[in-house]
């Protein structure tokens, strides 16, 4: 069994405006150094996960978390920018390293006005850091937390 022998379904993890990775504010981001993915302007403190599969690690600074898929997709959630600096300061997290998520899966609840008042850009980033030649469709615009936005084939 190869890895991605189906399609993968993706989930907005927040609430608010879907957009391409290449938009965001940073270019660690932008230039997909990192991988392929997308971002979220959130409107909501809630952050779900973007898969159904398992917590494989959460930063001790609390503002990324990594999941993997059942089919082996590596996913990077990053939670603000340059929000490593705060030290966790912000982040309450929801998940331990070994659970199983959905798109159902609360997996932090996050202060977005205080890392606002820190001078922090709020923007979430989901970066699949494993991608390869796979192929990643997803729709930008405003989407609900726990919404299907995309697949990867």
């Amino acid at each position: 069994m190869g890895l991605f022998n189906k399609k993968t379904t993706i989930y907005s993890p927040a609430k608010g405006l879907v957009k391409s990775i290449e938009k965001v504010n940073d270019e660690m981001f932008a230039t997909k150094a990192l991988g392929d993915g997308f971002a979220v302007e959130p409107t909501e403190e809630l952050i779900v996960s973007p898969i159904e599969g398992t917590v494989v690690s959460v930063f001790p600074t609390k503002h990324a978390i990594s999941l993997k898929t059942k089919q082996g997709l590596e996913v990077l959630l990053h939670i603000g920018i340059d929000t490593v600096e705060l030290g966790g300061a912000g982040f309450t997290i929801k998940i331990s390293e070994g659970d199983q998520v959905s798109e159902e899966t609360v997996l932090a609840e996050v202060d977005f006005s205080l890392l606002a008042a820190k001078g922090k850009e709020t923007d979430v980033m989901v970066i699949f850091t494993n991608l390869d030649k796979k192929s990643f469709v997803f729709e930008e615009g405003q989407a609900l937390a726990g919404q299907e936005i995309g697949t990867i084939k």
